[in-house]
């Protein structure tokens, strides 16, 4: 997989311009993320962030996206700074006050759709609530306890919960796409 970190914290940044403050819980934000991933999904059957999706004890994440803001990797050369800054008292902030939504050239015009409707629905969650949301088999079906640990979740078995037609093809496709993506890339 090809993970895009400026991408995705074009994607949490979107969301902290969204929050009014310029910043937002790190908790929140990562649900968000998941989210954001699992409606593109159900909507074009394909995720916004190509990277692996994993059941966490609070819930599923996007791992690579995670690791970031969590700052197990070192962020100026991926784009990651240019949008946002190190975590500060469980927050992500934007790195600068003069980024705009017209700013985060990652996010194409369905992405940002996407994103509208996911903050539409869930901007206003408190993250306590949005993680107790997340673990309710009723909501995401495809998050399983790892109890205390992690486990993978298949784009699969997300596609199955999301009731993507004929999944099996589409993994292939998104699967496909990302091979793809990673020739380009190795150019």
């Amino acid at each position: 997989m090809a993970y895009n970190a400026r991408k995705a914290a074009q994607t949490i940044a979107y969301f902290a311009l969204r929050s009014g403050a310029n910043r937002i819980f790190m908790l929140k934000a990562i649900k968000l993320v998941y989210l954001a991933d699992r409606e593109s999904i159900g909507r074009y059957g394909f995720p916004i962030q190509d990277e692996r999706h994993v059941s966490m004890p609070h819930g599923p994440v996007n791992l690579s996206t995670y690791e970031h803001v969590n700052g197990s990797y070192r962020t100026d050369a991926t784009g990651w700074s240019e949008f946002l800054r190190d975590r500060e008292d469980h927050m992500v902030a934007l790195a600068r006050d003069d980024i705009t939504i017209d700013d985060l050239d990652e996010l194409s015009d369905a992405d940002l759709e996407v994103l509208d409707s996911v903050w539409e629905g869930f901007g206003h969650v408190p993250r306590w609530d949005l993680v107790k949301w997340t673990h309710n088999p009723a909501n995401i079906p495809e998050w399983e306890d790892p109890d205390g640990s992690l486990a993978s979740i298949p784009l699969q078995r997300i596609m199955n919960s999301v009731r993507v037609p004929n999944a099996d093809a589409q993994v292939t496709a998104v699967e496909d796409a990302s091979r793809i993506d990673d020739l380009f890339a190795a150019l």
